[in-house]
């Protein structure tokens, strides 16, 4: 389905409606006859999916924390 912006900026609500529905995948809003952008139904993913996603991607080295005194003596003014 193509709109203008006019009937976009009109109808905004019928349109989100009609993707909330199903009745559209997308909506295409031109302006002077020429696609500009495209509404589309939002998808997120659920929480279980992401958590966990990089696993075996990358190791940790083990001295990963050996500075962290000295780091936090930098952050909190206190002297190397």
């Amino acid at each position: 389905m193509q709109v203008n912006v006019f009937e976009a900026k009109t109808d905004f609500s019928k349109l989100i409606r009609l993707i909330e529905s199903g009745r559209e995948e997308s909506v295409t809003v031109a302006r002077n006859g020429r696609p500009v952008v495209k509404i589309v139904p939002y998808e997120s993913t659920p929480v279980s999916n992401r958590i966990g996603i990089a696993k075996g991607k990358f190791t940790v080295p083990d001295d990963f924390d050996a500075g962290n005194e000295e780091i936090a003596a930098m952050l909190t003014g206190g002297g190397v």
